[in-house]
Order: C-alpha cells, then structure tokens, then sequence
C-alpha cells in the first residue's frame, strides 16, 4: 500500500519506519529536511521537503496514488486542515490527524476526523497503571476512551457465574475469557475459575469499578 506521512518529528519518523518495515511505499514530508536525519538508518521509503498545505507538495508525494495518510505534525490547525483536505478533495480512504495539545482536540474532531492524542492517551495509560498495576490495556480505541481489559479472576471469585460479577457494572461488557490455554466466548452462566484471563471493554471507569468488585469477595 502508498501512504504519505506529513511531519517527520519523532512520531512521523517511528511511523514511517513501522509501515515500510511492513513492506508498504511511504512519503515522508517535511518543512525542515534537517527532520529527515531522524528517520531510521534502515528506512527506504522517500522523502520530500515542502509544506504539507503548499500547491502542490501533496501531488508531488502521489496523494493521487495513496491509500493512506497521517498528518502528524506538532501543529494541530495544520494536522486537521490536510487531514481534511486529504479527505475531501483527494478522496482518500484512511487518514489520521495527531492531536498534540489536548485543548485544541475540539477543532480536528469538528472535522470528523480520526485523531490519535498521544497527550491525553499517555496521561490517561500513566494514571491506569499507577492505580491499577494489576491488570493490563489489551486494546484503545479512540483516545482511551473505551478500552479492553485483561484481569485474572482472584480465588474469592472461584465457581460464581460471571453474571453475578458483571450484574452492577453499568460500563463493562465481556469480550473473552480464556482458562487453561483456550479462549471463549463468554456467557453471564459460566462459572469462574481462579486464574481466568477475562477480558472485558469499558470506559475508563467502568474498569475502576470492575477493579473494586475483584477486590471484594463474592456473597
């Protein structure tokens, strides 16, 4: 697949380097060609100097051709104006806008653009794992908002039905438990065993409060 990254900082070079390494054609484009020194030694793909939103940059990167694109400059206003423009006037079918201050997320999302916050997303992993270290983000969709979870079902929970466990919790959904090696779908009928992986999809708080009903033993 063709895809054009615009911004080479440390996000747009990490990205380039992933998606070639996938064996995808990648244009990088920057401003600065000084950027480009932070591309990986290994990368193959091409580099072009421009403004991402100056006539023509984008043509000469093969916009016609991409499948793919992700602005993912330092500048939000910049990010949502190619994204978009990406989108509608060039039609193409994936593009991704970073979101680098968390105040301005409003003016990419106005567009209806996917955004990936890697401030809002990081703060919110560093708060899981400083107040629950015992389970872990399997998946994030979004910026965080709703994830999926992985916890391992304490003894105090040994041979109750997962309805029973799940029955308060207005935010959490089950996506799969697994035992001894092998996974399933789960029914609100199964029993638990001690050392189920159970997954599960939730908001943030809902995860805190599946973390509160672990926490107590079943009655």
């Amino acid at each position: 697949m063709n895809f054009i990254i615009v911004g080479c900082g440390r996000v747009g070079a990490e990205l380039c380097y992933h998606l070639f390494k996938s064996g995808h054609q990648v244009v990088v484009v920057d401003i600065d060609k000084e950027s480009f020194n932070r591309l990986h030694p290994e990368f193959r793909g091409r580099t072009l100097e421009g403004e991402g939103l100056a006539e023509g940059v984008l043509e000469r990167a093969g916009i016609h051709e991409a499948d793919g694109l992700a602005a993912v400059t330092n500048s939000d206003t910049l990010n949502a104006v190619v994204a978009h423009a990406a989108r509608t006037i060039y039609n193409i079918p994936n593009v991704v806008a970073r979101n680098y201050d968390p105040n301005l997320r409003v003016v990419i999302e106005a567009f209806g653009l996917q955004t990936v916050g890697s401030t809002s997303w990081g703060a919110q992993r560093v708060e899981e794992l400083m107040m629950n270290p015992t389970q872990r983000v399997v998946y994030s969709a979004g910026n965080g908002e709703v994830e999926v979870y992985e916890v391992r079902i304490p003894e105090e929970w040994d041979g109750h039905p997962l309805g029973k466990l799940l029955e308060p919790l207005e935010q959490c959904y089950p996506v799969a438990l697994s035992r001894a090696g092998r996974s399933c779908l789960p029914a609100h009928e199964m029993q638990l065993q001690t050392g189920d992986l159970l997954n599960f999809s939730s908001t943030f708080e809902g995860m805190r409060a599946m973390m509160a009903r672990l926490s107590r033993k079943a009655v």
